[in-house]
């Protein structure tokens, strides 16, 4: 399988379940072999956001996802929090790109100073010694100093830090609207073709 077309995502406790959603199920249609990590608080927030209840072992929840997206099982590998042999924790062998989506002010926080208690933390790291592409969409507000200083530390490492802030210039109807253009400026970043959100200054010159 191309290196290329591997991809780790991980979505942990923020708010903002429907963006891992969405950005899982456009990597999929691209063709993506997706990792996909979920932290424990990440099952409760996707129950509360999206009525979604995944079963708590790594196969059945795969099982879950695959169903309900309609994608191809094998394309899809969900990982135990603690699948210490996948390959997302060895630098021999994970992807080279890795999205959080969602990303929490606890995992921004553990991916910054670099504690690895659990795959999640340690794929970030991961991608990190191994120079590799990191986006993580934070979502919280306000922000606290501790969090600034913790996304300015990751900047300066090389991750792209990315707020979950959806623009309006598409004049957005729906929730769905304002979950794409996320979703699509994420997908942008990791070089993937997208025709989710119209771009800028191209329909506004008709």
């Amino acid at each position: 399988m191309p290196k290329e077309k591997r991809i780790t995502l991980a979505w942990t406790g923020a708010s903002g379940a429907p963006y891992g959603l969405r950005l899982l199920e456009c990597l999929l249609a691209a063709d993506y072999h997706v990792y996909l990590l979920i932290s424990s608080a990440a099952r409760v927030v996707l129950a509360t956001e999206h009525n979604l209840k995944l079963p708590a072992g790594p196969d059945a929840a795969k099982d879950a996802l695959v169903a309900r997206l309609g994608c191809e099982a094998e394309k899809l590998e969900v990982c135990g929090k603690e699948d210490w042999f996948s390959p997302v924790a060895s630098g021999s062998a994970a992807p080279r790109q890795m999205v959080v989506c969602p990303c929490s002010a606890g995992t921004l926080a553990a991916v910054a100073h670099g504690m690895s208690d659990n795959l999640i933390e340690r794929a970030a790291d991961v991608v990190l010694k191994e120079r590799g592409q990191l986006l993580m969409v934070v979502r919280e507000t306000p922000f606290s100093t501790l969090h600034l200083e913790n996304m300015l530390k990751l900047s300066q490492m090389g991750v792209t830090i990315m707020p979950a802030a959806p623009g309006f210039y598409h004049q957005p109807q729906t929730i769905e609207d304002l979950v794409d253009f996320m979703v699509a400026r994420v997908l942008d970043h990791l070089g993937v073709k997208q025709g989710l959100v119209p771009r800028w200054g191209y329909d506004q010159r008709s």
